[in-house]
């Protein structure tokens, strides 16, 4: 199984990966960071960068937990945890945008849609055979995937 492991020491809040992840799951068609328009809702990251308040950063990221509160509290069945990856997977059809996922996540990761119909959460950029665009976006290499 993978995961992303950050270190937050090496993070200086550039948010390559927020854009990175933005890019990789646009809706528009259109390819690349100079088209991607950053005030529409639609292009919402699923990561998060926010200022420690102590002059450094804290990346927000989907940490696909061995024991994932968001799945323990949807009740839809939308989230569930995948045993052979290792990774909290989302089935938008499934889910009955009740966001229990949302207040139950400790880490705060899931958001909601702009349309208020599913939310928005990390999906290891399954789409992409390379892997998840945030790890090789980042100049600092704060972000990386591991075997665990």
């Amino acid at each position: 199984m993978k995961r992303i492991f950050i270190d937050p020491a090496k993070c200086d809040g550039c948010k390559n990966c927020t854009l990175a992840c933005m890019e990789s799951h646009r809706q528009d068609g259109g390819k690349g960071l100079y088209t991607l328009d950053l005030t529409d809702p639609a292009n919402q990251s699923r990561n998060f960068i926010v200022a420690d308040g102590k002059g450094g950063y804290a990346p927000i990221f989907c940490r696909h937990c061995d024991v994932p509160d968001c799945a323990g509290a949807c009740m839809s069945g939308a989230l569930k945890k995948n045993m052979e990856n290792g990774l909290v997977e989302y089935d938008k059809e499934k889910c009955a945008a009740c966001y229990m996922c949302v207040m139950s996540c400790r880490y705060g990761v899931p958001a909601i849609s702009p349309d208020r119909k599913r939310i928005i959460k990390c999906d290891f950029c399954a789409h992409l055979e390379e892997g998840p665009a945030c790890v090789r976006a980042c100049p600092k290499q704060a972000i990386e995937v591991r075997e665990v």
